[in-house]
Formats: structure tokens, C-alpha cells, sequence
């Protein structure tokens, strides 16, 4: 029977084994973060489909670093000249040619480090914009679901994967498909790249953050914007990156 105590049976060990086989790897992408940072560099995170959790996750929230920007595909619109019924297209994520737009909207700095999610690591916009932040020299950190990139086929016309790419992979757990829950007549449901997600974002912010400490510098650290003193905290942190940083609702 598929229930909600059957999923959070199958959620806990894959959890279990993230902290255990993933560690090296936050390590290393924690210190490139971190390097990026203390020099003066902004996180850019990234995600098409669900992957947009990831960045969510990790850009602009309570407890979280306030150095950081998420791209979106919403940006084509938002901050481009893209008509809004691009955004209709479902197959957007395979075209390499909006990665182009959202690295120009995002006029990064020289040391911004990119943090790209895809499950399946293998979409035009993901790999393509995967390419260009090698090609302008930025480190780049992949978190993808090993299992499932390695079963399926590149779209990109290079053949690469977003974890050929990037300088630090990070595994996210998630089986082929993402559902964990096998059903009689075939599929799966139940996904759970999203909560896996969530904790590596979690894990390389208070890795990031140890690093801050371990130099004998305070984090630049967001307050909730819903305690008294919040808003004017973060505000405060975020003038240090005026112009570099968006925040849209």
C-alpha cells in the first residue's frame, strides 16, 4: 500500500546515506564557496523544472547567506525582453540558447561561484549555461542524481551531462525517475529529489559558514524578515552588494 508512513521509511536511509557519502564533496564545494565569498563574490544558483527548489532553498532565506542570486527561467521575462507566453513552452529547459539570456541577466562578477541543479543533468538550458560558466572561468558545482544522469541520453549537441562539467558533483540521492514508491502496475510515485535538495543546500550553508569562522570572519547571514530588526539587518548586509543582488517576490 503507498502511504505517507511508507514514504518517510524510504525517505530516511536515502537521507542517511547522502550524510555519509556526500561529505567530501560539500566539503570541497563549500570551499569554493566559501573562497568565492570572502573575495567578494556572489552564489548564483540554478534549477529548471523542480530543480528551481535547490536554488530556492539556498538564495535569500531565513538563516541562509545573503551573498547569493537565483536564476530562473522567469528571468527571460522578468528582467529580459522575452514575451511572457515563453514561459508556456513546457520544453524551455532544452534549449540551450535561453542559458546565454540568463547568464547575461546575471552579469556575474569574476569571482561568482554557480551552483547548478538538475535531476537529470542532461537539458539544453542547464548544460549549456553549465558550459558558458566554465568557458568565463567561474567555479561550478553540480547537484544532480548520479543514479539517473548516467541512464539517460544528453540533449545537448556536445554530449555532455551537467557532472562532466562541473568542478565538485554533488550526488542527490534520487533514484532513476526521482519517485521512491514502486507502484502494481508500473511507475512510481512519490518523488524525492526536492527534500534531498534541501538538505545539501542546508549542508553547504552551515559548511560555508564554519569556513567564515574557522578565517575569524563573521558570515553575512540573513535574519527572518519576520522577527523585529530583521529588515533592517538584511538590508544592511545587502547594501554591500548593491546592484549585484535580486530579490523579486
Amino acid at each position: 500500500m503507498i502511504s505517507a508512513q511508507r514514504y518517510a521509511d524510504a525517505v530516511r536511509p536515502v537521507l542517511d546515506r547522502l550524510v555519509d557519502t556526500q561529505s567530501d564533496a560539500v566539503d570541497r564545494a563549500a570551499d569554493l564557496i566559501a573562497t568565492g565569498l570572502r573575495a567578494g563574490g556572489v552564489l548564483q544558483g540554478f534549477g529548471a523544472g523542480h530543480s528551481e527548489a535547490f536554488a530556492a532553498e539556498l538564495v535569500a532565506r531565513a538563516g541562509g547567506l545573503v551573498p547569493t542570486n537565483r536564476l530562473s527561467l522567469h528571468d527571460l521575462v522578468l528582467h529580459g525582453d522575452a514575451p511572457r507566453d515563453v514561459l508556456a513552452d513546457p520544453k524551455l529547459e532544452r534549449d540551450p540558447a535561453v542559458a546565454h539570456q540568463l547568464y547575461a541577466l546575471a552579469a556575474p562578477h569574476p569571482r561568482d561561484v554557480f551552483v547548478v541543479a538538475s535531476q537529470s543533468g542532461i537539458n539544453g538550458s542547464v548544460v549549456e549555461l553549465a558550459t558558458l560558466v566554465k568557458e568565463r572561468g567561474h567555479p561550478l558545482i553540480a547537484v544532480t542524481s548520479v543514479e539517473h544522469t548516467a541512464r539517460v541520453a544528453p540533449r545537448h549537441p556536445s554530449g555532455h551531462r551537467l557532472a562532466d562539467l562541473a568542478d565538485v558533483v554533488l550526488d542527490n540521492g534520487a533514484p532513476y525517475g526521482d519517485a521512491l514508491l514502486p507502484l502494481e502496475g508500473g511507475g512510481a510515485v512519490c518523488a524525492v529529489s526536492s527534500v534531498t535538495a534541501a538538505l545539501l543546500a542546508q549542508l553547504l550553508t552551515a559548511e560555508v559558514v564554519r569556513r567564515f569562522h574557522q578565517a575569524g570572519e563573521v558570515p553575512p547571514i540573513y535574519l527572518s524578515a519576520n522577527v523585529p530588526g530583521g529588515d533592517e539587518h538584511n538590508l544592511a548586509l545587502e547594501s554591500r552588494y548593491a546592484g549585484r543582488l535580486r530579490r523579486t517576490a
